[in-house]
């Protein structure tokens, strides 16, 4: 962990307390309002399309919930992942910094000098795998010592376009999404890989990657998550507009695509009940898993970024926010347990 950079730490909003509650936390209510596709300032505007009010009420929040704002002046947060115990990992890009909201709600840097690190992931035995895309590598820390080693930096004999966002299947292979936002910290343009932006898989315990399968095309991969079993790929093709999900075979390919869900949507996420939790413009639209929406929890940002779930019981749902960190209590609880 590098300590020898001066900066200032973003603000720190305590946990709220029912016995005593304390000065300049900001409780928001939840607005589970009806909208079957989510717009961003980046990504191409999504449509509003009206809903039955009965289809906006099934969003498993706990009774009495209401979203905390947990941490704020970052420059723009994504990423979260959370351990074992359930601190919360989470990346403010622009700053090239991880930083980890404890299970007791203190707000601690892990390290800066992440190689711009965007999504996260705990694979199976600790370690924090990051799409750093610096230098369009995936990376892994370990989370004792700070350091890294670099897991893969390119396919076929050509730099990827950009690793953001990944998955690590039971059996510890990896999937992560390849595609192209031109970066202003990139020393030289970065050109389209001839293949086109991509899902790719690395193969467990090796640094040899492939496409997921060349029979499915992406314009824009983004978010990724699978179910727990392992048998299941859920995508956000941002560029689309589209939710797919795919069953996985053996290998790792990609065996079938569906469409899942029309959304415009970043990172997600995926409960104990499989329901999907996609982040957006409005905040976080969340469907079944048969595709049905179930509701959205406001988040009054420009944009909502990633999601994930954590805290001392797993039932804390975490919410990455432009500048800011938010968390809601859940009736459910994490899927798996590297996110």
């Amino acid at each position: 962990m590098s300590q020898g950079n001066s900066f200032q730490a973003p603000e720190r909003r305590p946990r709220f307390s029912l016995l005593r509650p304390l000065a300049g936390i900001a409780l928001l209510g939840i607005a589970l309002f009806p909208a079957a596709f989510i717009g961003g300032a980046e990504p191409p505007a999504g449509a509003s399309a009206p809903l039955p009010a009965e289809a906006a009420s099934g969003v498993p929040i706990a009774p009495g919930a209401k979203l905390q704002r947990l941490a704020g002046g970052f420059a723009f947060t994504e990423g979260p992942a959370a351990d074992a115990s359930g601190n919360v990992y989470f990346t403010d890009q622009p700053k090239d910094r991880i930083w980890i909201w404890t299970t007791d709600g203190k707000l601690k840097l892990f390290r800066d000098k992440t190689g711009r690190a965007n999504g996260l992931y705990f694979d199976n035995a600790g370690a924090l795998l990051a799409c750093s895309d610096e230098n369009n590598e995936l990376w892994r820390f370990d989370v004792k010592t700070g350091t890294h080693e670099v897991l893969t930096g390119g396919f076929d004999g050509k730099n990827f376009n950009g690793p953001n966002d990944l998955w690590i299947h039971p059996n510890g292979g990896i999937y992560f999404t390849d595609p192209l936002y031109e970066r202003d910290y990139w020393k030289s343009r970065h050109p389209l890989r001839k293949d086109g932006e991509q899902v790719y898989y690395l193969l467990p315990g090796e640094k040899v990657c492939r496409v997921a399968t060349a029979a499915i095309r992406f314009k824009k991969p983004n978010g990724i998550i699978g179910s727990l079993d392992g048998k299941r790929l859920y995508v956000s093709d941002i560029g689309a507009g589209k939710i797919y999900v795919h069953e996985l075979a053996p290998d790792g390919s990609l065996l079938s695509q569906r469409l899942f869900a029309k959304a415009v949507a970043d990172g997600m996420t995926l409960d104990s009940e499989e329901n999907l939790y996609l982040a957006g413009k409005k905040g976080v639209t969340v469907f079944n898993r048969n595709g049905v929406l179930l509701g959205v929890i406001a988040v009054k940002e420009p944009w909502t970024a990633n999601v994930c779930f954590g805290g001392k019981d797993g039932k804390t749902l975490f919410i990455t926010a432009s500048g800011a960190l938010y968390s809601i209590e859940m009736k459910t609880t994490r899927n798996t347990p590297g996110r």
